[in-house]
């Protein structure tokens, strides 16, 4: 038995501990898919911030906390009935044997080919899916994108799918001026805030053109081959950086944030962004 067996062996038994009705651990124990689930999306993103980091003692630190979320999940699956950690190992292996024909398969393939495959198997796939779900499942081409997802993940991941049928923009400047569009509609909502109460935007209707906007921003960011999230968050810390770098500035000199005029905020906001990127 390999040392890649025996640890994976291991913790698989560690989590049938963990889980047993009588001797098991009382938190544990009383865990469902539900519950797990946060947890399994804040791992993740730990994992993509050791690596936006190159930490790499806690990328692996981060990718043992992931991996156990799975092996939970796993576990409460075999409790179930459903399936245990072994067809989860298998099923990803046979998956990317299907996604691999070039390698696997005796096919020879162009570089350029290889994304291509790789959508019209999981395309394969996605109608396989169906075809065994329930009568109920509409069918949709945009069946399947996780709700849990982030949502500028998530919207990225719509538009893509949209656009493998044709409902698509036909170049990043079109999405331009849709986000125009959408702007000039946010804009309207607010000018139309302060009419009448029955003629007066609703909270409900303004965050519906705002998300309308931040929708078609999104798509913008994906015909520009830029993914949203990431960018976003490279914004957030960005922001985090220089915020930190005026609160430095104004110790420095014994400001008083609370205290600053607007004129005093944007002349530190400047000055930090000289000195932080």
């Amino acid at each position: 038995m390999s040392e890649v067996e025996r640890a994976m062996g291991a913790l698989l038994a560690l989590m049938a501990r963990l889980r047993d009705p009588e001797s098991g651990c009382p938190w544990d124990r009383e865990q469902t898919f539900a519950t797990i689930a946060p947890y399994t999306i804040e791992e993740a993103y730990e994992v993509a911030d050791a690596i936006e980091h190159g930490d790499r003692e806690h990328l692996r630190e981060e990718l043992g906390d992931l991996l156990f979320q799975v092996v939970f999940h796993a576990r409460m699956a075999e409790e179930h009935g459903w399936f245990d950690f072994s067809e989860v190992a298998n099923g990803i292996r046979e998956k990317l044997v299907r996604r691999h024909p070039h390698l696997f398969a005796g096919a020879t393939l162009a570089a350029q080919d290889l994304m291509r495959v790789w959508e019209e198997q999981k395309a394969h796939e996605r109608a396989a899916a169906r075809a065994r779900s329930s009568a109920t499942d509409t069918g949709t081409v945009l069946a399947g994108v996780p709700r849990a997802l982030p949502a500028l993940t998530r919207a990225a991941k719509l538009g893509r799918r949209a656009a493998r049928v044709g409902f698509d923009w036909p170049d990043a400047r079109a999405v331009r001026a849709k986000v125009l569009e959408e702007l000039h509609e946010v804009d309207d909502a607010l000018a139309r805030a302060g009419q009448p109460a029955q003629r007066a935007t609703t909270p409900q209707e303004l965050a519906g053109e705002l998300g309308d906007l931040l929708f078609t921003v999104v798509n913008w960011s994906r015909h520009l081959h830029i993914d949203a999230e990431a960018a976003l968050r490279a914004a957030n810390d960005k922001f985090e950086r220089r915020f930190a770098r005026m609160e430095s500035l104004a110790q420095a000199r014994g400001l008083e944030l609370a205290q600053l005029s607007a004129e005093e905020w944007d002349a530190l906001w400047n000055e930090a962004k000289l000195n932080a990127s």
